[in-house]
Formats: C-alpha cells, structure tokens, sequence
C-alpha cells in the first residue's frame, strides 16, 4: 500500500508541479471524506483528506488558478489499511495542499503571471522598486526582450501570461510574437495590459497600432514631448521644462468609485502626450494642464508654430485607461520614467515653490493594482428569488399579478480580500424584469451586509402579462469589471381552479340569489302541481 501511495503520489506531483492537491468538485460527504475549505481565503474548491473510500477528480480544471493543470484519473484507493499508512497520506496530502493554497495567492483576481517586454532586461534594474511592489503583491514576473524566442503570449490556444507590461522600446517593430493583432488577441482573451511611453523613445509600430485600436492617437512621427513653461521640475529641468510636476488626480470621474487619487504632487518626466478619440470605453485620469503642449523637438527645435502641435491643454491625455467589454484592462501611461526609481524618492519644485517628495511610487501602486485587477473588481456570489411567502428558491415558473423578491450578492476585490460592495453616493443598482422591452425597472435596495459581500434586494408584482421573462442585472461603470446577471424564468396565466368561486365574489350574490329563488320557486311549484288533485264538480 506505502509503495502504492507513493507511487501515485510521485506522478500526480509531477503533474501538478507545486500546484497539486486532492481536489473534488462535489460529492464528497456521500462518499466519505473529510472535506475543509482552503486556508488562503481565495475562492477554491475544497480539498479533502479520504477517510475509506476512493477519491476520483477527473478532468478538473480552475481557469482562475495561474499555473494549474487538468488532473486526469487520480485515484486513491482502498484506503482500508493500517493508521500508519492512513496517517502518512494524510501528511503528503496536507503539505501538497498547504503548498498549492500558498501557490495560489496571488492577489490578483486574474492570475499573477506577468510579462515585462523591454529593450534589455537589464533595464529593470532601473524599475527594482516598481517591479520589487509587483513581486511583494504576489506577482510571477518574467522578462523579455521583443526579439526573444521564448516570448510567446500564447499556448495551445491559452493565455500564457496574465498581464503584460511594455516598456519604451528602441525598435520599431516587436516581431512577430507581438504583433498587434496577437496584442489585441490577449485582451480579447481577458489579458491586462500596461502600455509606457517616453518622449526619448518612439513608440513601436505595434504598440501605435494597438494604441490606434483603442481609439487612442499618437503623433504621426511616433513621439513627441510635453512641456510646460508653468509646470515644471526646475530642478532637473530647468531650461528644457520637460519634466512636469503635477497635481495627483483628484475626483477623476465624478460620482464613481475613486481608485487614483493619492494627493500630493507627482513627476512626470519625458512625457508623451496622446489624444483619446469617443469610446466610451476610454477615462482619461490625468490630463495636462491648460498651459502645456506637445511638440517634435526634432523638427521644431528653433520655433514651435501653433498651427504645427499636435495638441496643447486639456486635449492631451497623460495617463489614460481603457476597459474592454469583457472587463479586461488597457492603461497607457505617457511617462514611463516616473515609475523609475530615482523618481519613486525624488524631490521635486515647481517653479519657485520649496522642494516636495512625488508620490509616484503610491500613485504607479495605484495605477498598477487597478490595471492588474487588484482593486475596482466585482463579483457576484449568489442571486435568489422566490415567490414572497414561499420556501422555494429560483422556481423557473411564476404566475401573473403575484408578488415576487429578487436578491442579489455582491463582492468588491480590494488588494488580497473580499469586502463588501458599497454603490457610490447617488448610483443605483437596478433590476429590469424584461421580455423583449423592461416591464419593470427598479433600484436594488441593500439590506444587508456581511463580512465579504453585500446583498441588494427588492420586492415587486409581476405584470398581467405572460410570457418569457429575465431578471436582468446590468451593472457597468468606469473602473469597475461589468457585472451583467440574467435569469430567464416563464409567467403564466391564472390556472381555471386558481380563480376564486362565484361565492367569493360580492358583486355575483344578486345572480346567485335569483338563481336560489328561481330553484327554490320552480321545486314549490312543482310540489303543489303534484299533490294537488283537480275535484269534479257535480252537475245540479
């Protein structure tokens, strides 16, 4: 049996890697297992430690788990045997499991693999700081040069990394494993990306092309610089006032969840400005100031002609993000130097003013955890409804004109936990009970909140209308995944015994007591014509 176990043990590790334990999709109390939710806190099935009988987990597979593979035919069996055996099983199974919860707590709500395209990889030497945050957050970080031939962002069909991240990059082209089309692929398939550009570097012609996908515009020559002659570092530049001091974000997106406003000031060095064009799918977060420009440097060294920038003001876009409809996230960020580290602890002056420290490393945390999926995250946990008055839960037929409660649960990813989520003051969660048009549109009321998730609820009365109807939840807002929750249930008409008898109805008592006194009469008449015998008269 020890050899057995061992044997097993050796090819499901080997298999798993350090990603192995004893899963089970359901099931288990029917068959004898002692069965405990994971430790870590994430959302993972249960894992279990047999008690008797065999554990089958056949063909699992959790596409939120990074790095985990299908398990195929892992049995345990004839678990019947001495307590030696039974505790050594145990053991290997607790510190596989133990292992495997630790491998998976990332805090990413989409995985933790990340992928760093630069020039050199020993440019991240310049980034230890940025990339030191992303790996103290739990994050796989992998780094490539675009012309590697291990660069691949996919395999078999499926994403091989979970983000990615572009740095400013001296050729113009990145290869063919990141060509725009593979790019927009890996958002299509719910990949984040970080795009950073630099006013010393032109963009690659994928990234403009991606760029261009997104409704977002560069200058034609790929690069171009922003300066400010009112906002500017005066310390590390204080002639070329390319080095923009700012103020962080405040109240980015008015009534909406605030994710990027840290206070204080930030640096934005070599800054390249882009234009957003009119999706709706695009938020600026910061946006240049009133006197600053963006101009080629190259070409109009000696005079800027206003008619020849490619944009001055509140029409340059700094640092911008775009969410696909699929909740996967896009930000371009038009400094990529700020994330540096000389400028994480660099202390800068604007104009005249004293010397301040930026807060770019707070600010890149910020901007990070949201483009990774570490904050702004919603997730639905459970929907009920039921007819009010009834035990019974998410029937899949109603009746018309009948009282009717929908609940739905809510959670919203903060960094490595789940907390309740809080609609932003004035915003609404609304339900819509529709068949081809809403019949009814209603705001969901929270009514309770627990440790992880609030429940939001409402009441209402079906329409006189049967048919085919949705519950529908359709939640979308900038800086927050979409939540889109649709249940399809049917209405039907008052059954023929479900109508109340004539008896019942107080208008129908008139009918009914002619209908009593015109029996009552004819059963009268009918008695006296029948007992009642004709007498013959005599004649005189």
């Amino acid at each position: 049996m020890r050899d057995s176990l061992k044997a097993t043990t050796t090819v499901w590790v080997e298999r798993w890697a350090t990603y192995a334990t004893a899963l089970c999709d359901g099931g288990v109390e029917d068959r004898g297992m002692r069965c405990r939710r994971a430790p870590s806190g994430q959302l993972m099935s249960r894992y279990c430690m047999a008690e008797k009988y065999r554990l089958d987990c056949d063909d699992y597979h959790q596409p939120h788990w990074p790095g985990t593979t299908n398990i195929h035919h892992f049995h345990l069996i004839n678990f019947d045997h001495s307590a030696a055996d039974l505790h050594s099983m145990r053991s290997v199974l607790s510190v596989v499991a133990c292992a495997f919860a630790a491998a998976v707590s990332a805090v990413s709500t989409t995985g933790n693999r990340l992928l760093v395209v630069l020039d050199d990889t020993a440019e991240k030497d310049g980034y230890s700081q940025f990339f030191g945050d992303l790996a103290a957050r739990g994050f796989d970080i992998k780094y490539e040069t675009p012309r590697s031939d291990d660069l691949k962002l996919f395999h078999l069909g499926e994403r091989a990394y979970d983000h990615l991240v572009f740095l400013p990059s001296k050729v113009k082209g990145l290869g063919p494993n990141l060509t725009p089309n593979l790019i927009v692929d890996f958002v299509n398939a719910e990949g984040n990306v970080l795009v950073g550009l630099s006013s010393t570097t032109p963009a690659s012609t994928s990234v403009v092309s991606l760029l261009s996908e997104l409704d977002i515009t560069l200058p034609a020559e790929r690069t171009g610089t922003v300066v400010d002659h009112f906002n500017y570092d005066s310390v590390s530049a204080p002639e070329a006032h390319d080095t923009l001091v700012l103020n962080a974000p405040t109240n980015v997106r008015p009534g909406l969840k605030q994710y990027f406003e840290v206070g204080g000031v930030l640096a934005l060095p070599h800054t390249a400005g882009h234009i957003l064009g009119q999706s709706q799918l695009l938020s600026p977060v910061l946006r240049a100031p009133s006197t600053a420009y963006s101009y080629n440097p190259k070409e109009q060294a000696e005079a800027v002609d206003p008619d020849d920038l490619f944009a001055s003001g509140r029409q340059l876009a700094l640092v911008s993000t775009m969410q696909a409809r699929n909740s996967a996230r896009v930000t371009v960020l038009g400094s990529a130097e700020m994330l540096q580290d000389k400028w994480f602890d660099a202390k800068v002056a604007r104009g005249d003013e004293k010397k301040v420290k930026t807060e770019n490393r707070e600010f890149s945390k910020q901007l990070s955890g949201w483009t990774f999926q570490e904050i702004g995250v919603l997730r639905v946990n459970e929907i009920e409804h039921h007819l009010v008055g009834s035990n019974e839960t998410n029937p899949g037929i109603y009746r018309i004109k009948t009282d009717v409660s929908y609940s739905i649960s809510v959670s919203e990813h903060v960094w490595d936990k789940w907390i309740p989520f809080a609609l932003p003051e004035g915003d609404n969660l609304q339900l819509e009970f529709s068949m081809l048009s809403p019949f009814h549109r209603l705001n969901l009321k929270p009514v309770a909140a627990g440790e992880s998730a609030t429940a939001y609820s409402r009441t209402f009365t079906l329409p006189d209308q049967h048919g085919i109807f949705n519950f529908k939840v359709n939640y979308k807002r900038p800086f927050l995944t979409y939540l889109e929750e649709k249940r399809t249930v049917s209405v039907r008409h008052i059954a023929h015994d479900e109508w109340p008898r004539s008896y019942e109805i107080s208008g129908a008592w008139p009918w009914l007591s002619g209908i009593g006194a015109t029996v009552v009469g004819f059963v009268g008449f009918a008695a006296v014509w029948m007992y009642s015998k004709p007498t013959d008269k005599k004649r005189a």
